[in-house]
């Protein structure tokens, strides 16, 4: 979100949450890219704001409902308030329940577990959510369009293109079974917590294979998850990166040094496998 927005989004969700009885007398930013993550208190309350008409928030929130109730690891909305989505000033609101980091941090075979844990849960989930293959055709629609993509290089283009078309073609003629995934269950999405890892930002969600989601986990956690495909695990690895890069170039993102990664999740499509984790690069100075 763009800084001269984030103090209209913070008075607009103080405002919000005071209406609803939870005193909210200080708001910590805990992330900023196209939406806004944020810590009131002294109430405890994880919000999350996007500008209107740029998010699925009703879906995220239907969504989070349903899992909660048939046992799934996802945090759960805000309990002292109705669980809906709220709008005032042109953005949309949603609140949650906040957690303490827990020290530890999460494990891989604790990650792998949630995530086997969150797939048992979407299967028992009926709901229309989109296909990974949507998600991979906005990414192309980027690379394909100059004016979404201007400071893309054409040579950048062309190769980018070319890998999202053929890691779609090679993935879907797998025929691997397909369910109700997360989307992007990658660290930042996965809340350490006292109770165990609980995931977040549920407007990614969409239909595909396990290996999609698993694409998005570190190294390690892999290992812990039962019967994966490892070569389709791969295409989806090189899946993510190109789609990834994809959208660090769009003239309207607003990733923390979004350009960087895009130039690294490039560099990494083009030197060839083994094919690096999303965190791995991210990490890396």
């Amino acid at each position: 979100m763009e800084i001269s927005n984030i103090r209209r989004a913070i008075a607009a969700v103080t405002s919000i949450a005071t209406s609803r009885g939870l005193p909210a007398s200080d708001a910590i930013v805990l992330h900023n890219s196209n939406k806004l993550a944020l810590r009131l208190t002294p109430c405890d309350v994880f919000a999350r704001v996007a500008p209107e008409g740029q998010e699925v928030a009703e879906f995220e929130v239907e969504l989070a409902q349903r899992l909660a109730g048939v046992g799934s690891p996802v945090c759960p909305l805000e309990p002292r308030t109705d669980p809906r989505v709220y709008q005032r000033d042109g953005f949309a609101v949603t609140l949650w329940t906040y957690y303490e980091p827990a020290v530890s941090g999460v494990s891989p075979i604790d990650y792998a577990t949630s995530l086997e844990q969150l797939h048992v849960g979407m299967r028992k989930v009926d709901i229309a959510s989109p296909r990974f293959t949507d998600r991979i055709e906005e990414a192309q629609e980027i690379v394909a369009t100059p004016r979404l993509s201007p400071e893309l290089p054409d040579a950048d283009r062309v190769f980018l293109g070319g890998r999202l078309a053929n890691l779609r073609h090679a993935i879907e003629n797998r025929g691997a079974a397909e369910q109700l995934l997360h989307g992007e269950p990658h660290p930042g999405n996965v809340l350490s917590t006292k109770d165990g890892p609980l995931f977040i930002d549920l407007e990614t969600c969409c239909r595909g294979p396990i290996e999609f989601d698993l694409a998005h986990a570190p190294e390690a956690v892999f290992e812990h998850y039962p019967n994966v495909d490892q070569e389709l695990l791969n295409d989806c690895r090189q899946l993510i990166l190109a789609m990834a890069a994809a959208w660090r170039w769009d003239v309207g993102d607003e990733f923390p040094n979004g350009r960087r990664f895009g130039e690294e999740f490039l560099r990494a499509l083009h030197d060839g496998p083994p094919w690096p984790t999303l965190d791995s690069i991210s990490r890396e100075p």
